[in-house]
């Protein structure tokens, strides 16, 4: 339980700081979204859907927000021809550069409480845990 509190508070954190952003209203289904993609060339809507667990029309509402937004652009799928391949474009790709820095920020936070040495052997424990996961696996606990 303390995972998954200290999780919840980091991310309490991280949306803290992103709505302080000049940015589109994302919610964190999005990000989930944003990390799926950059991992995930030609994603369609049903990939990304099975990913997310929902529906495909709530994952097609994602996407058509993305793409309104100017974070992921549709374009014909290479090898199914009903469907659509996702891609994020660069507006998506600064988003997760964003992204990024707001943890690393909240990281440095950690470490400044509990001790960079601490850190280190927590990361080491973690890296070690989630070795064989898939590293697209970050998924929302709905």
């Amino acid at each position: 339980m303390l995972f998954a509190r200290s999780f919840r508070l980091m991310t309490d954190r991280f949306h803290e700081r992103l709505a302080g952003q000049d940015l589109e209203p994302l919610r964190p289904a999005h990000g989930f979204a944003f990390r799926y993609l950059a991992v995930q060339p030609s994603a369609t809507a049903v990939d990304l859907a099975a990913h997310l667990g929902v529906s495909k029309q709530a994952a097609t509402k994602t996407v058509a927000e993305l793409v309104d937004w100017g974070y992921v652009h549709r374009s014909p799928h290479p090898t199914d021809r009903r469907a659509h391949a996702l891609t994020l474009t660069g507006k998506g790709r600064a988003y997760l550069r964003l992204a990024d820095a707001l943890w690393a920020e909240l990281e440095a936070e950690f470490a400044a409480v509990v001790g960079a040495g601490q850190l280190a052997v927590l990361r080491h424990a973690l890296e070690t845990y989630l070795a064989d996961a898939d590293p697209g696996g970050l998924r929302p606990v709905w």
